[in-house]
This record gives structure tokens, sequence and C-alpha cells, in this order.
């Protein structure tokens, strides 16, 4: 027991020697890292200005067709669109059924098709949908080649794609987004289920091939080339380069209506018989985002160039219309604080509200925004990038408010002075309308493509250089450390 005593003893002095006596530490441990900072906030004049978009990438979700007459401008702006058509490598084999068992059969002993049409999907459109569209569908003659970077301004009519001789497909068809022809109860059914409205394009009528071969309709065409040629139907781009190559869609009258299109199909119905029993079957092409789709824009430049002069404000019009191009106040913001670090940066772009000659006319404000470096500007869509908070952000359209704000662009200033000088445009970004496709799981959502908005939209902004407003600015809080 006596010796349990002193064991204790000395454990407990060499505890207390052990013990420093500084106290220059005391207080630190109870103190955050923010108590050892002050917090300051700045305001800087942001400039703006309105810059012509020749054209976009032609990338995107969805095609355009139709003719509207622009409010803003007075004139017309007009897009006609190209599509081809996709095969999963896993369906090739089984497109059609066994030779043998379809129904009908020329004196070659050779399918044939009973009919075929060409359905256009709408997903939505802007104007009048009683409006009378008349547009061409025609063939191309050759593919146009995926590996290339197209805007809008390409034209296949002009650069030689399309089938020009006298036995190359010309189909004209008159359409309207609400078809007549169906009952009122028939179209709120649809309506109710969710259905796309679409119109149709019929190739019923004797086809022939490029090379020379006659067969009664195009389904007849791509069946026998299925069953002569299974190699041709193995992916999308063997059958692009051996069977369909796709077709050019052309507005040639009308005006009143824009049309998203949300994919196009080419569907071939035809019979075969399974013991004694007849079916009736169809095989369908559809277009999709795997294989390549462009739409021609034509825009009236003298109207736009109009626009772009009009220093008392910036616009954002779509399509490939105005951008509105800001350049940041970068040294003011760093020189005026050298001590201190950025925590965070803001903007708010706010649409005007007084009246012009136009007030009376609805034109939707571009939904999302995109902020990208202007060095940037087309390599950003070119490389299918997404924004990353650093170079290119993401804004959407307050409808309360009527602004667009983006924050969180520290990251944005602090890479614009690393890289201070280097190019013509290192202190500048571009403002440009978007449309934003996300994918979700159980736990987020992520943006996963963004592209040029294709919609005829605009908006006006407060800025440019004879701003008769509040002043664009730029919010910054600093962090500066109490030691210096």
């Amino acid at each position: 027991m006596r010796k349990i005593i002193i064991a204790v003893i000395a454990l407990f002095i060499v505890a207390i020697t052990s013990c420093s006596d500084s106290t220059d530490r005391i207080g630190n441990t109870l103190t955050t890292p923010a108590d050892k900072f002050d917090v300051t906030t700045d305001t800087f004049v942001v400039s703006t200005r309105s810059i012509k978009a020749d054209s976009v990438l032609s990338r995107s979700v969805y095609s355009y067709i139709g003719r509207l007459k622009d409010p803003e401008t007075g004139t017309y702006i007009t897009s006609d669109f190209m599509t081809q058509f996709h095969i999963l490598e896993k369906q090739a084999s089984k497109i059609f059924p066994d030779k043998q068992t379809i129904a009908n059969q020329s004196g070659k002993f050779e399918p044939i098709c009973d009919s075929c049409f060409v359905r256009v999907v709408v997903n939505s459109y802007q104007g009048d949908s009683l409006a009378a569209m008349h547009l061409t569908m025609r063939e191309l003659i050759k593919p146009i080649e995926e590996s290339g970077t197209y805007y809008t301004n390409f034209d296949p009519a002009t650069k030689g794609y399309l089938r020009t001789d006298n036995n190359a497909i010309r189909q004209d068809a008159v359409y309207s987004m609400v078809d007549l022809t169906k009952s009122d109860s028939l179209r709120n059914i649809h309506n109710i289920r969710g259905y796309y409205e679409n119109f149709e394009i019929r190739l019923n009528d004797p086809y022939t091939s490029r090379d020379g071969e006659l067969y009664n309709n195009y389904g007849t065409y791509i069946m026998q080339q299925y069953y002569a040629h299974p190699e041709y139907f193995k992916n999308s781009q063997a059958f692009t380069r051996n069977v369909c190559p796709g077709f050019y869609f052309q507005i040639r009258d009308g005006l009143g209506v824009m049309t998203e299109v949300a994919y196009v199909q080419v569907l071939v119905y035809y019979h075969y018989e399974i013991g004694d029993l007849l079916y009736v079957e169809s095989a369908s092409f559809n277009s999709s985002e795997e294989v390549l789709q462009t739409t021609h824009i034509s825009n009236n430049k003298e109207g736009i160039d109009k626009l772009v002069a009009d220093n008392e404000c910036t616009y954002l019009k779509t399509p490939a219309g105005i951008y509105t191009e800001v350049t940041l106040p970068v040294e003011q913001i760093k020189l005026n604080h050298e001590n201190d670090t950025i925590t965070s940066a803001r903007i708010v772009f706010h649409r005007m509200n007084d009246k012009s000659r136009w007030s009376d006319i609805i034109l939707e404000e571009p939904t999302s925004v995109l902020m990208v470096t202007a060095d940037s500007l087309y390599t950003f869509f070119e490389e299918n990038k997404v924004p990353n908070n650093k170079t290119s952000y993401l804004a959407t359209f307050n409808t309360t408010y009527k602004t667009y704000t983006f924050n969180n662009l520290s990251s944005l200033i602090n890479h614009m002075w690393a890289k201070r000088y280097t190019t013509e445009n290192w202190n500048k970004v571009v403002l440009i309308p978007v449309q934003v496709e996300t994918s979700a799981s159980s736990t987020s959502t992520t943006v996963s493509t963004v592209s040029n908005e294709m919609n005829v939209n605009s908006v006006r902004l407060v800025g440019g250089s004879e701003n008769k407003h509040v002043p664009v600015r730029i919010s910054i809080i600093y962090n500066r450390n109490k030691q210096n």
C-alpha cells in the first residue's frame, strides 16, 4: 500500500513539472479563424455593351423550323434544319424479321414495304398555333461529316449536300401546330395524356436510289438494303454513309410560328407471317443527339445592327442575335485592396422596365444565361463544356425582381488577375442566352448539357455606354488579416 501511494505522488509531480508556464497561446484555441480578420466591402462600376452574334454553334438537343416576324426589328427570322438518323448497334440485327416471313414480295421475291412516311414530332412552339406553314423535305446526296463544326450560318443547300437530280426526294407538306382535322375531344385527350403534336410527310411514291435502282417506295428501298447489305445497318455511321445520308427540312411559305422539333422518325410499315397469322409491324429510324443535327437560321443583319448601336441599354437576343459583353474592373478590385482577400463577388443585371416602342409586344426573356470569359466564347460550346464556377457561370431569370444574378465570382476575378494582360480580352466576359439540360440522381441534380438558345427571345438590360439608370456594379466582400 505504501508503494502504491509513493507511485501516485511521483506521477503527480511529473505531471506538474511537464506543464509549460508560457501563456502566450492562451485564448488562441478559444477563438475562431474569422476573429482574426476584418470584413470589408466595396463596389465598382462595370461597363457593358451589346455585341452581335453573327452565328452560333448549331449543336442542340432540338431542331428548329418556322418563320416569325421579329417585333423589335420588323424583320423575319427563318429556321430550317437537317437531321440524320440513329441506329443502336445492339438492335441492328433485329430491325426487320427474317426475310422469308415478309408477306408482300416482289416478282424477284424481294420484300415490299406497305407504306412509309416521315413523322416530325414537336416539343414546343412559339407563335400562332393555327398558322399554316409550308415546308419542303429534301434528300441529301452525301452525309455531312460529324467531325465538322457547324454554326447556324451553315446551309446544306448552298454547300452541295442536297441531291438535285430529277429522281431526288423533294416532298412538300403543309402543317400547323393544331390539327383541325382532329375533333376537339381527341385533341383534349392527347393533351391530357401528354402526347406530342406531330405532322407527317408521306414517302409512298416510287423511289429511284442514287445508284439508279427503282423501288415502289422509299420504305421498300430501306428494307431491301437491309436484307442485301446487313453491314449497312450495324450502326448510325454505316447507315448514314450507305443508306440514308439524312433529310433537310426547308420553310417555303407561311409566317407566324417557330417549331421546336423533339425528333424526327422514318417509319416503315410492312406485313409479316407467322404460321397462318398475319401481322402488321413497323420499323422506325429516329433522329437523336447521338447523330448530327444542324439548324440553319436566316436573320436580318441590318435589324440586328440597329439594336447593337443602341448604347442606352444592352441586349440578349436569340436566335443568333445579340450578346452582352461585360468588362470587369479587375485592376481596381485587386489594387485598391492589395492586402485583402476576395471572399465574395456578385453582379446583378436588371431588365429595363421603362417603356419602349415594343412595350406592348410580348417577347419572352431568356430563362438561362451563361457568363463565360470572352476568350472562351466559342470553345465553351465546341468542346461541350459545362459551367465550372471559375471561368463560366449560370444564372436564371428571376421573374419577381426581373434580374439575372451571378454569385461567387471571386474565382473568376482571381483567375483574370492571374492571367492579366496576356490577351486583349483578359478582363472581359460575355453573357449568352442558353438552354440547359440536367441529369438527376437520388441526391443531386447536375448540369449535363449547355447549348445556345435557339428560340425567339429578347431582353434589354440596364447598361451601355449611355446608360441613364443606376450603373451596373460588382459588389465585393474582402477579408483582411488583422496582423497586417
